[in-house]
């Protein structure tokens, strides 16, 4: 393996990093990176690390290198698109346009009468409003292109109209179940109180304020990575969200996802200060012993040092798992290009890595 020092973009494939590493090369991060992509099995793989403002990046996999390097390329995030909606609400909440108390049919539907335990835009975004993770029909209607193209099946309206209809089977706010579904009806009913389509919010709020300009909700084939089915030799179709653009359509390099964590790690130097500072703060608790914390938008899990925030994710043919330390000040950074599969390695690795002291 070849190592370079260069500014971004256009350096070489393989480790990579951009600014000289201070003795110790943080303790062997370097080398710790090189066995983690080693660790998956898959047609591309990146794992980017930040730790104190300098980037170290490594690349590799079972496929040629494409011809964009992999460092360059977009990848599908799937549902650790659900931090970016997070924090797109906190920065709402925050600035005053909303106070998440807002009854979400009523935001949806102007007029319609709430009843005595509506489910609240905060209730979606906890993923307490008592709702499955799919509509109620969706495999039914999906199964024609389960493998292929399943959520494209399923577009807005049919999410709304899912919502509204259907009642809890438990009162808003008592119980937490993850729902793609929630978080799906959540960036409607905000782009319907606002006026403003959830890409064009999204963007206003989110990807500008903090310069991604390497991040999208659509595909552009020429910048994207391929994904593969669980064989890692089967192209898959870009991943089409459907109707559920706020719970899994982001895809980004990995360097505007280091961005995006970098602000976590340091709220007080990047734009919405008191956003990134709420979304970092829990909100419930739940399992066994109350063990499981979660902010707006974040996993929160306890270290030794202090809590770690991270948030995993998966289309048809990607994989990502972003996650944050403010106590060692490392963001985290892994994405491959094959569909999951029982018992793989690659939420582990990256996970493990993001624990380590």
């Amino acid at each position: 393996m070849s190592a370079a020092v260069a500014p971004w973009p256009g350096v070489a494939e393989d480790t990579v990093r951009r600014a000289a590493a201070p003795r110790g090369d943080h303790d062997g991060l370097a080398e710790r990176l090189v066995r983690a992509v080693d660790a998956v099995d898959a047609p591309d793989v990146v794992f980017a690390v930040s730790r104190d403002g300098r980037r170290t990046l490594h690349c590799g996999g079972t496929a040629v290198s494409p011809a964009v390097p992999r460092q360059d390329l977009r990848y599908e995030i799937g549902s650790a698109s659900k931090a970016f909606t997070g924090l797109l609400f906190a920065r709402l909440v925050g600035s005053g346009l909303l106070t998440g108390g807002e009854p979400a049919a009523a935001c949806l539907r102007p007029g319609r009468r709430a009843g005595p335990d509506p489910v609240t835009l905060a209730h979606l975004v906890t993923h307490t409003a008592g709702l499955p993770a799919l509509p109620p029909g969706f495999r039914r209607s999906a199964l024609p292109a389960w493998r292929t193209n399943p959520y494209g099946r399923y577009p807005a309206e049919r999410v709304v109209d899912a919502f509204l209809r259907h009642r809890p089977r438990h009162r808003p706010g008592t119980r937490w179940h993850y729902s793609n579904f929630g978080v799906a009806v959540l960036g409607h009913a905000l782009a319907a109180v606002t006026g403003t389509p959830w890409d064009e919010l999204l963007a206003g709020h989110v990807l500008r304020p903090l310069g991604l300009t390497g991040t999208s909700l659509r595909p552009e084939p020429k910048t994207d990575a391929t994904g593969h089915a669980k064989d890692g030799r089967t192209p898959t179709l870009p991943f089409d969200a459907g109707g559920f653009d706020a719970a899994g359509a982001v895809r980004a390099t990995p360097h505007d996802l280091l961005t995006f964590l970098e602000a976590h790690l340091d709220p007080a130097g990047s734009p919405g200060a008191g956003a990134l500072r709420a979304v970092r703060t829990p909100v419930l608790r739940r399992g066994r012993g109350h063990v499981h914390e979660h902010t707006v938008a974040w996993f929160r899990h306890p270290t030794d040092g202090g809590p770690m925030y991270f948030h995993s994710g998966a289309t048809l043919g990607q994989q990502a798992f972003l996650g944050f330390r403010p106590d060692t000040g490392t963001a985290l950074v892994a994405l491959c290009s094959r569909r999951y599969r029982a018992r793989d390695p690659f939420v582990p690795t990256a996970y493990a890595l993001l624990a380590e002291d």
